[in-house]
């Protein structure tokens, strides 16, 4: 049982920034409220990933989802949208240092598909997150914020924060 629920508030909901640092780089930094080690392990085991990576608002169900976190390992995601085809997000990861670093390619997008680097810096018991996506252009990042895929990182880390706060003492210990 979560010994924080019904002792503790819910946590401050913390701002998330997006920032386009260069042509082709776009830099997403968030507080997550809770350690580096449990953050990483919400991004790193397939169990904790599927509890919080799909945007609610979206109303897509993720059906499969995969990842054998080791440099050259394989990630997969599936999802779905109502009656639609089932979307396939995949990549390899080739940067894994536990509860600091993570790194993975998105190769959905062919010759367009960014690498996404992200750190976990533990301030006193929160995380600094930063996820940076490289683009192999200018071009495939403005498609990429265009599409609007952006526009779903604020809630999906709302999510990361909630999932990791209702993780509680029961995961710490």
């Amino acid at each position: 049982m979560d010994a924080r629920k019904g002792s503790e508030p819910a946590p401050t909901k913390n701002q998330t920034t997006a920032e386009r640092t260069s042509e082709r780089e776009l830099v997403v930094t968030r507080t997550i409220n809770g350690p580096a080690r449990i953050v990483f392990e919400a991004f790193t085991r397939p169990e904790r990933l599927r509890q919080w990576w799909v945007p609610k608002s979206f109303g897509l169900s993720l059906l499969s989802c995969e990842a054998d976190v080791r440099v050259g390992g394989r990630y997969r995601l599936v999802f779905s949208h109502g009656g639609s085809e089932p979307m396939e997000f995949y990549g390899r990861y080739i940067e894994v240092t536990p509860h600091s670093r993570l790194a993975w390619t998105n190769e959905e997008g062919g010759e367009s598909g960014a690498v996404t680097t992200v750190t976990f810096e533990d301030k006193g018991g929160q995380t600094l997150l930063v996820m940076h996506d490289l683009y192999p252009s200018k071009e495939a990042l403005e498609a990429t914020v265009a599409s609007g895929a952006t526009g779903s990182t604020t809630e999906t880390l709302d999510q990361l924060d909630e999932f990791v706060f209702t993780l509680g003492a029961s995961v710490e210990s």
